[in-house]
């Protein structure tokens, strides 16, 4: 395959909280922005950012050497390339699709699997890891897999948004390295929530214990962070991907199933929602 390896024009499939932050990034270094979103108040906001919106991820794909897909599901992802009016029936030769999502692993290598010869295409994996501040920041965190040459192809656009860009191996590699990063992540959190319910019924203050704890052997990102703060409307559905994939792999990892309840119950408590696919 034939790359092109000036890519100016990018899409953006996905203009939420994250999808909206990369385009602005990328407008404001010179690059081209096309974007599609079924929800019309983001297509207004991105608009207004100066992306060129579109009716469908076809269109997008049309106007575009680099698509980045930034949907929140497995099936959303595979209807948005492979759907009619995808991303598949608008694209060129030599153009590049980044799944930017963090869907499974064996979901990645399945759509890498259903590509077809014409149009051909490069198909990544980006997986982006930090959160919603570091997007609107441009310091998100990359981790990729795929086509070499394609990635690096790429890299200046990635560059607009990510300071931290990592190539892992061939596609689903990155979704591996997030989904590990997501596994670490969130016993973390447990941990800490664990650790402060037990302190705070035995009466020690929490924010002066937290200062302790940072600068102690147990100090972690989540606990400098503190991502219990807000919705971690993520949450169950990244624990639900590395527990299939362990499953699928023949693999016990107890840890894993305590990890995906504790932090059930913390959003139960504090009623906060999980989202769901459309059609759920």
């Amino acid at each position: 395959m034939t790359l092109n390896n000036d890519i100016r024009r990018v899409g953006m499939i996905g203009l939420g909280k994250m999808g909206l932050p990369m385009s602005r990034h990328l407008i404001r270094r010179g690059f081209t922005v096309a974007g599609f979103d079924v929800d019309e108040a983001a297509m207004e906001a991105a608009a207004e950012a100066g992306v060129s919106t579109a009716l469908s991820p076809q269109a997008v794909a049309a106007a575009s050497d680099l698509v980045i897909i930034v949907v929140g599901f497995d099936q959303e992802v595979e209807a948005v390339i492979f759907g009619e009016r995808g991303v598949l029936s608008g694209a060129r030769d030599g153009s590049v699709i980044a799944v930017a999502s963090t869907i499974a692993p064996q979901t990645m290598q399945r759509i890498a699997a259903r590509l077809p010869t014409s149009p051909n295409v490069a198909l990544l994996d980006i997986p982006l890891c930090r959160g919603e501040g570091p997007a609107k920041e441009g310091k998100l965190l990359i981790m990729g897999g795929g086509d070499r040459a394609a990635f690096d192809a790429c890299r200046p656009a990635f560059e607009t948004f990510a300071t931290s860009i990592y190539h892992l191996g061939p596609a689903g590699a990155g979704q591996v390295g997030k989904m590990v990063n997501n596994l670490i992540l969130w016993a973390c959190i447990s941990a800490n929530e664990e650790g402060f319910k037990l302190a705070d019924k035995l009466g020690v203050e929490r924010e002066t214990l937290r200062a302790a704890l940072l600068d102690s052997s147990a100090g972690n990102w989540s606990l400098a962070t503190r991502p219990e703060e807000k919705p971690m409307p993520w949450a169950e559905k990244d624990m639900t991907i590395v527990l299939k994939e362990a499953d699928a792999a023949r693999l016990s990892l107890p840890l894993c199933g305590v990890v995906k309840e504790v932090i059930k119950t913390v959003k139960l408590e504090r009623n906060w929602p999980t989202p769901k696919a459309s059609g759920d």
